[in-house]
C-alpha cells in the first residue's frame, strides 16, 4: 500500500477534528513525565478538549486551505494539538495553567476564532474567564437588584407593611389648591347681573319707535289741506 494511502486516513482525521473548531493550540510536550502527560490529557478531556499527537507533515496537509494554515510555521519539533469546538478559550486556559506546574510543556501558538496568535498571544487568551464563569457573573449581576428589592420588601414587612411608611408630603399639599377652584366657581355668577342688565336696557329703545309712529300722523292734515285747496 502506498504511503499516501496510509497518510490519508490520518489527514482526514485531523481535518475532521479541526472542522468547525473555535480554537486550536499547538504545544511541544517534550520533557513531560508519563504521570504529567496522563494528568494533562485528563484535564483537557474534562474541559471538552481533543488532544492528540500527530506528525507535523500530517497536520500541515490537514491545515491547508483552512483558518489553521497560519500554524504551519510552528510545526517544528514534536507537536501535539489541542482542539475545542465549544469553548474558544478553553485550550489556552487549561494548557497555560498546566504549564505553570509543568514547565516542560511549551505552548507554540494557536488560532482562536479564526485569528492566529503566538505563544504570548495565547498566554493573554488564557486569562479570559471561561464561559461558565462569565455566565455566573452575569447571573449574579442580574440577581443582585432582585435581592436588594426583596430585602427592602422584607424591611417594609418587618415595619408593618406600607402602613408603616409615612405618606409623601407632596400629596398632603395637593388639596391646598381646591379653595382657589371654589373661589372661581363662586365668582362666575357675578357676571350674570350684567347680562340681565343688558336684557333690561334693550326695551328702552322701543318707545322711540312708537314715538315715531305717533309723530307720523301729524303731517296728515297738511296733505288734506292741500287736497281741499
Amino acid at each position: 500500500m502506498a504511503k499516501v494511502e496510509l497518510k490519508k486516513p490520518v489527514i482526514d482525521e485531523i481535518a475532521e477534528n479541526i472542522k468547525d473548531a473555535q480554537s486550536v493550540v499547538l504545544v511541544d510536550y517534550r520533557g513531560l513525565t508519563v504521570e504529567q502527560d496522563t494528568r494533562l490529557r485528563k484535564d483537557l478531556r474534562e474541559n471538552g478538549i481533543t488532544y492528540k499527537v500527530y506528525k507535523n507533515t500530517m497536520m500541515n496537509f490537514a491545515f491547508k486551505g483552512t483558518d489553521f494554515e497560519s500554524l504551519a510555521p510552528y510545526l517544528e519539533g514534536p507537536s501535539a494539538i489541542a482542539i475545542s469546538k465549544t469553548d474558544a478559550t478553553a485550550p489556552a486556559r487549561v494548557l497555560a495553567k498546566f504549564a505553570k506546574e509543568a514547565d516542560k510543556l511549551e505552548i507554540k501558538g494557536g488560532v482562536v476564532e479564526g485569528v492566529a496568535y503566538d505563544a504570548a498571544g495565547i498566554a493573554q487568551i488564557a486569562k479570559i474567564p471561561s464561559r461558565e464563569e462569565l455566565l455566573s457573573k452575569l447571573l449574579g449581576s442580574i440577581q443582585s437588584p432582585i435581592a436588594n428589592f426583596a430585602r427592602v420588601m422584607q424591611q417594609l414587612a418587618d415595619k408593618g407593611g406600607a402602613a408603616g411608611v409615612p405618606a409623601p408630603e407632596a400629596k398632603e399639599e395637593a388639596p391646598a389648591e381646591a379653595p382657589a377652584e371654589e373661589v372661581k366657581a363662586e365668582e362666575a355668577p357675578a357676571e350674570a347681573p350684567a347680562e340681565e342688565a343688558k336684557a333690561e336696557e334693550a326695551p328702552a329703545e322701543a318707545p322711540t319707535e312708537e314715538a315715531k309712529a305717533e309723530e307720523a300722523p301729524a303731517e296728515a292734515p297738511a296733505e288734506e289741506a292741500k287736497a281741499e285747496e
